[in-house]
């Protein structure tokens, strides 16, 4: 039987929310989806799922329907659902602390504030599952996060998320057929 992985990317349901900033992981999702010749047809565990394989491992796409600050109940659901071992799950999320341009895969960690993070670690009960940071960069000025999370992406910004999320579908693939390690290895940093 094929190997499963459990791919996740983190954002808000509804139209006003697809191009913000948070939504960079629904963004990644759907990106994965097109190159994967896959689509999002079912709803599971409050989740939009898509299911494919590549190089004879399954991967399951999800994108959480619940709102990101209970995306825990959407992840933990899936998981059990799929019997699946935490190295086996990847959650893509936006990051404040990156700017807009970076990735940064790891195998562990808290949330960083990042409140669908925070929703998983509880309902997980444990920070040790990998994860794929997608840089945002910080507020401007005296904006709060959360108001700037919400933004679209500035035009001027376009091309360089574009080129990440392409970078990033990439180490989600090489996540699924090399491992962690190989990953962490080769894409974490800046779009060269």
């Amino acid at each position: 039987m094929a190997e499963i992985f459990l791919i996740v990317g983190l954002g808000n349901p509804g139209r006003e929310y697809r191009e913000t900033r948070h939504n960079i992981g629904f963004l990644l999702m759907d990106r994965l989806a097109v190159n994967l010749n896959t689509r999002f047809t079912r709803l599971q565990s409050k989740a939009l799922v898509a299911s494919t394989t590549y190089q004879e491992r399954k991967i399951i796409l999800a994108k959480p329907q619940t709102f990101m600050n209970l995306s825990g109940q959407s992840v933990q659901g899936l998981i059990h659902f799929y019997k699946l071992p935490l190295t086996n799950i990847l959650i893509a999320h936006d990051d404040l602390d990156l700017p807009p341009g970076t990735i940064r895969i790891r195998p562990d960690g808290g949330s960083a504030g990042q409140k669908g993070m925070s929703s998983i670690l509880e309902r997980l009960g444990t920070d040790e599952f990998p994860r794929l940071r997608l840089g945002v960069g910080r507020p401007p000025g005296q904006m709060q996060a959360p108001d700037y999370v919400l933004q679209d992406f500035s035009n001027g910004e376009r091309t360089l998320i574009s080129e990440t999320l392409n970078r990033a579908m990439e180490a989600v693939l090489t996540f699924v057929t090399e491992g962690l390690n190989a990953t962490m290895n080769k894409y974490n940093g800046s779009v060269p």
